[in-house]
């Protein structure tokens, strides 16, 4: 491995630098505060309230989705074992609730179960030498092989949208049983199913007859079948794949995001949401392509399918290194941005409203481009403004060309300014995407200062919510927990390692750059070390190192591609062209700091950077991509 010597005095620590280091040591303060206040000695939260018949079990694991991630980054020692133990913790108590057998979900969609397997995978990148999760991975992945009883390899289908440790779970739960007015959080998304007679407007279903009758047919006809949210399931595969490259992995979750590539081939480019028994689509809705679960028509249209599109869109390419492969995340995609619209997100009905008023905040009433997220008989609907996190990921994966092209049409499209930087914090942890990929093309400088800031903020509110928290542990929502997860990793993924955050619904997290410290032998940047992605691009990246400390050399490793898969060509780096520093101590400056570039062969994934204290380092990376069989790396 090349080893170099940052040389550059740091001269006045920058800003940015400063406030990533605070924003560590605030995070681990944050998160021992939240496992103190809602866990017990074991690592589950505490919480004796009812169990739902399905839905929940992604709730618990959700409060610590990002801890993992943290570590990764650079958080505190000890933040793997806590990780772990959560997770332990947690599986056991979902056992016991009922959710949980051999420790994977008994049966639930994968808009839920992605949500849940979050922290497992973030766990498995982290400590890929732990036996007992490498296990759990391969484990969990043989659910969907061929031969298992979720698979049909006849149809290439997972036989119901409610999948897992026993199988195909068919119907939904039986909260739905009778589907009535009283579901008033559901009432925003409208009727399941819009072809049922008699049932025409949400206040039919007031009728308990007419619940009822919804209630049947949602089990028969959403209940059963393939869908489209079950290719976040390929994560799993993809996961045990990267412990070992087997191919057994490999293969069947390029076959099954294979077979629904060519369903949307065969209509027009869009990607179906349901398949029926006999690998159909449209088999279980009149022949029609939406209407199934966590579908096009109901309840969130391409904030699901999306989703799960681009999950396996980003698998597939970790897989195979084609950019081709792809192709199923971008359809979507494409799909709804040919017939979009201007408008205002404030003078628009759309099903999810609060999460663009909070992104968008004073700039809501400007009229902006907006996609259909939806679609049923009547055509598309639920016009809103485009997800960023869906293309940029793509971007990522491929950040040339048609990729590119694409998030410069959104941005010249957008009605608002993509330099501003909103203090909110929504569920994925996500959404600043825009301000961010204006900083990586240079119009928008001080994004790493003011996105800090943001999140330091952030963390602040969440250990007042805490602080301030006197709910009854015994009356409390499941997502309570997740609401006060004051752990951060926005800010942290695009700024240290160029990445966006992860996909929330189960996606797996392949950053363009990984850090390991070389002395301590674990994850992350050295205490003291703060990193800067300035700028991305097909073959590399540039990166600032610095060492904030007063004493301590430290030695930071620099890894292109989180799972290793590419290689360092060389580097151009930055050294001290001057001499003299610190100068004479009876001046009241400094000698001006000057540097000179080198360029630098490395010919490998790993490049070992020496920082002594107060010392900084630019490098501008230049790489190859897929150089190598993406595996789960440890240092």
């Amino acid at each position: 491995m090349r080893e170099i010597r940052a040389t550059v005095p740091l001269g006045a620590p920058p800003a940015w630098a400063v406030l990533e280091r605070r924003l560590f040591d605030a995070l681990d303060e944050a998160w021992r505060a939240f496992a103190g206040r809602y866990c017990g000695p074991d690592g589950r939260l505490i919480y004796h309230g009812p169990a739902a018949d399905r839905d929940g079990a992604d709730d618990f694991y959700e409060a610590f989705f990002n801890w993992p991630t943290l570590y990764q980054l650079g958080g505190a020692d000890d933040l793997l074992g806590a990780a772990k133990q959560h997770w332990e913790g947690v599986t056991a108590q979902l056992t016991e609730l009922g959710y949980l057998v051999e420790e994977y979900e008994r049966g639930y969609d994968w808009f839920h179960q992605g949500e849940s397997m979050l922290l497992f995978y973030g766990i498995c990148a982290a400590d890929p030498r732990d036996e007992r999760f490498a296990e759990r991975a391969r484990r969990f992945a043989e659910l969907y092989l061929p031969g298992s009883a979720n698979y049909d390899a006849e149809h290439d289908i997972i036989r119901a949208p409610h999948n897992g440790a026993v199988g195909p779970r068919y119907g939904l739960q039986w909260e739905w049983a009778s589907y009535h007015t009283d579901l008033v959080s559901m009432r925003p998304f409208g009727l399941p199913l819009r072809d049922l007679p008699g049932i025409t407007r949400w206040e039919d279903l007031g009728d308990p007859c007419n619940a009822a009758r919804m209630g049947a047919a949602m089990s028969e006809r959403i209940g059963r079948g393939d869908v489209a949210v079950n290719l976040a399931a390929t994560s799993l595969a993809v996961n045990a794949w990267l412990y070992d490259g087997d191919d057994r992995y490999r293969d069947w979750a390029l076959r099954y995001i294979g077979a629904w590539q060519r369903r949307a081939e065969a209509n027009d480019g869009i990607i179906p949401d349901n398949v029926g028994p006999s690998g159909i689509v449209g088999e279980l809705h009149d022949g029609r392509w939406y209407g199934g679960n966590y579908g096009w028509q109901w309840p969130h249209g391409l904030y699901s399918v999306g989703a799960a599109a681009a999950i396996a869109a980003v698998n597939a390419h970790l897989l195979t290194g084609d950019d081709a492969a792809l192709a199923i995340g971008r359809d979507p995609l494409e799909a709804v941005y040919e017939r979009a619209t201007q408008a205002a997100v404030t003078e628009t009905e759309m099903s999810i409203s609060d999460r663009w008023l909070a992104e968008l905040g004073d700039e809501a009433g400007k009229p902006t481009m907006l996609v259909p997220n939806r679609h049923d008989d009547s055509g598309w609907f639920d016009f809103q403004p485009p997800q960023l996190g869906l293309p940029v990921w793509l971007w990522h994966r491929s950040p040339g060309g048609a990729d590119a092209d694409r998030l410069e049409r959104l941005r010249r499209a957008s009605g608002y300014d993509w330099t501003t930087v909103r203090p909110f914090r929504n569920k994925e942890e996500a959404g600043h995407e825009a301000p961010w990929l204006e900083y990586l093309r240079g119009a928008n400088p001080a994004y790493p200062e003011l996105m800090l800031t943001t999140a330091l903020g952030q963390v602040q509110r969440r250990m007042a919510l805490i602080e301030a928290d006197d709910a009854d542990l015994a009356t409390i929502h499941v997502h309570h927990w997740q609401r006060l997860n004051p752990v951060l990793t926005e800010a942290l993924l695009q700024l240290v390692t160029g990445t966006p955050q992860v996909l929330y619904n189960g996606g797996l997290l392949p950053a363009r750059l990984a850090y390991f410290d070389a002395d301590r032998h674990r994850p992350g940047l050295p205490p003291d070390v703060a990193a800067l992605v300035s700028a991305v691009r097909a073959d590399g990246a540039e990166l600032e190192l610095v060492n904030l400390g007063l004493r301590s050399t430290r030695r930071v490793v620099v890894q292109a591609g989180q799972f290793g898969e590419h290689d360092i060509d060389h580097v151009t780096t930055t050294g001290f062209a001057g001499d003299g520093y610190p100068g004479d101590p009876r001046a009241y400056t400094a000698p001006p700091i000057h540097e000179s570039e080198q360029d630098v062969p490395v010919h490998g994934p790993r490049l070992l950077v020496e920082l002594p204290p107060g010392r900084r380092i630019r490098l501008d990376l230049h790489t190859t991509a897929r150089v190598r069989t993406p595996s789960h790396q440890h240092y």
